[in-house]
């Protein structure tokens, strides 16, 4: 595995070109990424061979494609607790 699919592997959005994408997947075939850009879908698709060929370290990535260099950086999305507002809060008390 490249290290930029390890990268991938433990991500759940990535900033590719400036634009953070949600929506990407990572197979034997290659790295496909979609992303709305306003009103205008994006797409990216990269081979197996450019993802095993891209420069960076940490989180910084560098992908060369036929339409040049693109820049990926790997995130973490933030997720709010698991909270069940379906719960009564214990500091209130009943009825109220």
């Amino acid at each position: 595995m490249s290290p930029l699919a390890t990268a991938l592997a433990s991500c759940d959005m990535l900033l590719i070109d400036g634009l953070h994408a949600f929506d990407f997947n990572l197979d034997e075939t290659g790295l496909t990424v979609e992303c709305m850009d306003g009103r205008q879908h994006r797409r990216w698709a990269f081979s197996a061979e450019q993802v095993a060929a891209a420069i960076g370290a940490g989180d910084e990535w560098q992908l060369h494609d036929a339409q040049g260099e693109h820049r990926l950086v790997c995130m973490s999305a933030f997720r709010a607790p698991d909270e069940d507002d379906d719960e009564p809060d214990l500091d209130e008390p009943a009825g109220r």
